[in-house]
């Protein structure tokens, strides 16, 4: 039998299936006669929750290293969240008990991130629930299931996998992962890229459709799993694993390579992060730079807003940390589906087309300045540049640029350092700023393409609305178009460039047409940086612009897919 699922981490595992099924917890109502016990009982269960964190902390550190184990850093801050604790805390205090609180407030938070349409914040709904069923487990006294020691070669089966669970399971013998549910961006789609382990997610029912011990493959390429497959299709897949592997081992080989193509043509490959913690990841795959740094991960992970000290030792520390390259700061990027519990904002009818990103920051001056002078501060460190996110016309670039001057004025008159040449750019993700690109170009020393909104504010297509997804398609014909005017607007002048940070610049289907158009800088997860660099760097410069001019030609996505398929064929590109 054969599933189809989400391809959500390469690569090809042939084993014996474990259906990771978790304990039911028995939660009901009942009459709390003494407050004050209750409370203790849920201290008790928090500082227990604590103690386990900290120990998978270590054996995360330990065995996957600090970019991947700041994440139960992040769980353990939870423990002190006054929103999330603080509402547990007043629900037992009227009476309710500290299970029904703790289930009650845990499917609250999870709930309000899981209705974001970024996709990294729907991510951290697993977050809450992993925390949250933690502490269940010790309130109730009842063990969390064990995957830290298994006898054999295992693929784990399950519904969806938590952090914790990918963090403490036995890495010597899982040989790949499956569930029922999950996406690209989910922790288990993260954690498994990061672990090089292959896997497939969404697949509705495995966990019901398999048995333990079953035979199975796991083709994380193609997002498809065999169960019980024949001795043919066995030796098939084993030798797409051994071509794959040797591939993995050529791509690594290309660490320290430029990304240039065949006949010298250069661009830039460099890496989006939303924490200092996910710097060394983009440094390790032989990115040269920050393309794209979302510090709103700054403000979403703290429980009050992030002062100017604290926003400067982040930014500083990531600018240090890449030498010899870019570190691009984009301005805090709240509103629409990403919001603060300390900073209240009015409902909206469409928050998606209201009051967020740099609008906000133009009508919270002070929070806006906060963060310039930050970063300001930061640039005294190495090479910084500022992006405002949301543009849609020029007059925000230059009401932007015009805080930026009043607060390298403040810190002339303070006598500190900054660069008093950075450079200053927009993301371009409105159509409106794509169709003026040349008009705003005389304002912005780059652009970066945010081809997610764009896409989805040029097709009307919410991505993550299962109903018109499919809808969804960076290489429609009107994308395409609206990408080449962007570029073109730079490509006149030698002291501005285009790059893009948006999960195309990381598509190999979309790399050799970006390159042909004249893509200046590619910035991606740091998982996609070799295999774009292994694309650019097996075609010439003559070859790519033939292709992009081919694709720009074209009535149709399926046609230009089609196209780019056949021409990777011809070079010999392999994917992962």
């Amino acid at each position: 039998m054969k599933k189809t699922g989400i391809n959500a981490s390469p690569g090809i595992a042939i084993a014996k299936a474990f259906v990771y099924v978790k304990k039911e917890l028995n939660i009901s109502e009942r009459t709390i006669d003494d407050i004050a016990a209750e409370e203790r009982r849920f201290n008790d269960a928090v500082e227990q929750s604590r103690a386990q964190l900290a120990a998978i902390y270590d054996r995360a550190v330990a065995e996957l290293g600090a970019e991947e184990a700041a994440i139960f850093e992040a769980h353990a801050m939870f423990l002190d969240d006054p929103e999330f604790v603080g509402a547990i805390e007043n629900d037992i205090a009227g009476g309710t008990s500290a299970e029904i609180a703790t289930q009650k407030t845990t499917d609250m938070f999870s709930a309000m991130f899981d209705a974001m349409d970024d996709p990294y914040f729907k991510g951290r709904a697993a977050d809450i629930k992993d925390v949250g069923t933690r502490i269940l487990h010790n309130l109730l006294g009842v063990p969390m299931v064990d995957i830290s020691h298994l006898d054999e070669d295992t693929i784990i089966l399950a519904e969806d996998l938590a952090p914790s669970d990918t963090a403490t399971m036995d890495k010597a013998h899982v040989k790949g992962f499956a569930t029922d549910i999950g996406s690209r961006t989910s922790h288990t789609a993260i954690m498994a890229r990061s672990l090089e382990i292959p896997a497939v997610l969404g697949l509705d029912d495995i966990t019901a459709t398999v048995k333990d011990g079953d035979t199975i493959i796991v083709d994380g390429s193609e997002g498809v799993v065999i169960v019980d497959p024949t001795e043919d299709e066995i030796a098939v897949y084993k030798a797409k694993k051994e071509a794959y592997d040797a591939y993995r081992a050529e791509l690594a080989e290309l660490k320290d390579q430029p990304a240039e193509t065949i006949d010298g043509h250069r661009v830039e490959i460099v890496g989006n992060i939303g924490s200092p913690a996910d710097a060394p990841g983009v440094l390790e795959n032989g990115g040269e730079g920050i393309g794209l740094y979302r510090t709103e991960f700054l403000y979403m992970n703290a429980d009050v807003m992030p002062d100017e000290e604290k926003q400067f030792a982040a930014y500083k520390s990531v600018i240090e940390a890449f030498e010899d390259g870019a570190v691009i700061i984009r301005t805090l990027d709240i509103g629409g589906d990403k919001k603060l519990p300390y900073l209240p904002l009015e409902e909206e009818m469409n928050p998606f087309l209201g009051l967020r990103a740099v609008r906000l920051c133009f009508q919270k001056e002070d929070l806006f300045k906060t963060q310039l002078r930050a970063i300001l501060r930061a640039s005294a460190f190495g090479k910084a540049r500022i992006m405002f996110p949301m543009i849609g016309n020029v007059d925000e670039v230059k009401q932007a640029k015009a805080l930026v001057r009043a607060c390298m004025a403040e810190l002339d008159a303070e006598g500190k350092a900054y660069d008093k040449n950075i450079d200053i750019g927009v993301m371009i993700e409105i159509p409106s700023a794509a169709v003026t690109a040349d008009i705003i170009v005389e304002e912005a020393a780059f652009f970066s393409i945010g081809t997610n909104d764009l896409c989805q504010y040029t097709l009307a297509v919410d991505r993550m609305n299962q109903n018109v997804s499919y809808l969804y398609d960076p290489l429609h014909p009107a994308i395409l178009r609206l990408i080449k005017n962007v570029i073109d607007a730079t490509a006149a002048r030698d002291d501005r460039f285009t790059g893009m940070c948006g999960e195309m610049a990381g598509d190999p289907y979309a790399a050799l047409i970006l390159l042909g158009m004249g893509l200046d800088e590619f910035s991606m997860s740091a998982s996609s940086i070799p295999q774009i660099k292994k694309i650019i760097r097996s075609v010439t410069f003559g070859e790519a612009k033939a292709i992009a001019d081919d694709a720009l030609s074209m009535k149709s996505s399926a046609d230009i897919r089609s196209m780019i398929t056949a021409k990777m064929a011809e070079k010999g590109i392999k994917l992962l």
